[in-house]
């Protein structure tokens, strides 16, 4: 019987209801992760920054840079003053020692916002830029005051300030 029902499923998009019972999961809800995706479009795009009011919103109090690129990469090259949590280890906990408080104003961005150093800042396909998934995540785990850095700007003629191994050679 089990082995009917995965051929089934490999099949039939018809099936996926049935294939989607045969394997629960509590942990993976993907209900509400399209819930998050749909109520995020209009929120995320009415706090996309210029990079004046972006860099404007650095110098508030409280303002936490969110850098969720890998560690490599952040080393290379980072926004002056951005704390690393690379996307893959945001947890509860991890975002707690971040940003403990969740109503903070949160600042993000990610490789598709830079061009000109591939190293540090290696372009993702459009749908699978990192700043979606940062925002989206921050907002599932309960963060509404998420900016983020709209346009695309040239490394070498951007206002903002970076630091790292490939800004100090």
């Amino acid at each position: 019987m089990r082995l009917n029902t995965v051929l089934m499923c490999m099949l039939s998009a018809a099936t996926a209801n049935v294939c989607a019972q045969t394997i629960p999961n509590d942990q993976i809800d993907y209900a509400a992760f399209k819930q998050i995706v749909l109520d995020t479009e209009q929120h995320r795009e009415s706090r996309r920054l210029s990079e004046d009011d972006f860099i404007a919103a650095l110098d508030q109090p409280g303002v936490i840079l969110l850098d969720a690129r890998s560690g490599s990469a952040f080393a290379l090259r980072h926004i002056k003053g951005a704390k690393n949590l690379p996307f893959t280890d945001f947890t509860e906990q991890t975002l707690a020692e971040i940003a403990p408080d969740k109503n903070a104003r949160i600042l993000i961005y990610c490789n598709n916002n830079f061009v000109g150093s591939p190293g540090a800042f290696a372009t993702k396909a459009a749908p699978a830029s990192l700043n979606l998934s940062t925002y989206t995540s921050l907002r599932a785990y309960g963060y509404e005051n998420v900016y983020e850095l709209g346009p695309v700007l040239d490394v070498f003629k951007a206002k903002v300030v970076f630091e790292g191994t490939e800004v100090e050679s």
